[in-house]
């Protein structure tokens, strides 16, 4: 009886996710056997497999100073721009896509695709061009601080505000009423306002992008087929947006931003439902 005591004693501790491999090694947090295959590295010695995901678990993540989560990269902003590229390709390949996907006020209250689709078209490869780098440009220093959701929010409710400052500037009798819009450009006035808010947030110099939104500006009252309507929409829609998100109380973000983001989707559709009836 003694002697099976003794061999019970010195039999090698074994893995209890593996038993059949020998485990010396033991967890730091609940000193169980953990074998090679079951060992998680830590800044503290080595965790087993479940006590690295319940460490995982109960981390919170990471916040950026606006509140959004901290994200390495700019996804959402090459993942908008590869839409547009594609889109465009489809463009030289169906001319139809235009009449399909492109805002026009006269189709949309039968068609209100047509208010978000429309940012993902353009003209030409130089409409394309200029945008496209604008939205690469702003949006690899947006997207970090306002977060990929927040960011995502900012720059299509920007386009939809494009698009309504379209709808409601036009009239049955007019002829903007069948006139067909294409290009991101409201999308991006909205990526100006939001630098704009993000650095006023901050307390940095803004005489730059305000001396390069006044210059846009110009050149979208004065060039010939550009939609100004769509331009002073996004500008005005991307900086409500992003006042919401950079001035939300710092205890409150997450609620304030989710709700203030579906206030203004709320208000845009129902601004472009009023038009509809009033058209």
């Amino acid at each position: 009886m003694t002697s099976t005591n003794s061999s019970a004693q010195q039999a090698p501790p074994v893995c209890p996710r593996h038993p059949d491999t020998v485990a010396y090694v033991r967890c730091q947090r609940c000193d169980r056997p953990t074998c090679p295959a079951c060992q998680v590295p830590s800044s503290v010695g080595v965790h087993c497999v479940d006590c690295a995901r319940q460490s995982q678990a109960g981390r919170r993540q990471a916040r950026t100073l606006l509140g959004g989560n901290v994200t390495s990269g700019a996804l959402v902003t090459k993942i908008l721009i590869g839409l547009c590229i594609v889109f465009y390709a489809l463009q030289v390949v169906i001319p139809a896509l235009d009449s399909w996907l492109a805002f026009v006020p006269a189709l949309a209250a039968s068609e209100p695709w047509r208010f978000l689709t429309t940012a993902f078209l353009h003209a030409n490869y130089m409409h394309l061009g200029f945008n496209m780098w604008a939205l690469w440009v702003l949006g690899s220093a947006l997207e970090p601080v306002l977060g990929r959701w927040r960011f995502t929010c900012v720059y299509l409710l920007s386009a939809l505000g494009g698009s309504t400052m379209i709808y409601w500037l036009s009239w049955p009798d007019a002829e903007s009423w069948l006139t067909l819009t294409v290009g991101a450009s409201g999308a991006v006035f909205g990526l100006f306002s939001a630098m704009f808010i993000v650095q006023r947030r901050f307390g940095r110099d803004t005489s730059g992008i305000v001396a390069l939104v006044a210059i846009n500006a110009v050149i979208s009252f004065l060039g010939a087929n550009i939609s100004w309507q769509g331009h002073l929409g996004g500008l005005v829609v991307g900086g409500i947006v992003s006042a919401i998100y950079a001035w939300a109380p710092r205890g409150k973000r997450q609620v304030v931003g989710i709700a203030g983001t579906i206030a203004v989707a709320v208000a845009l559709v129902g601004f472009d439902l009023l038009r509809a009836l009033l058209s």
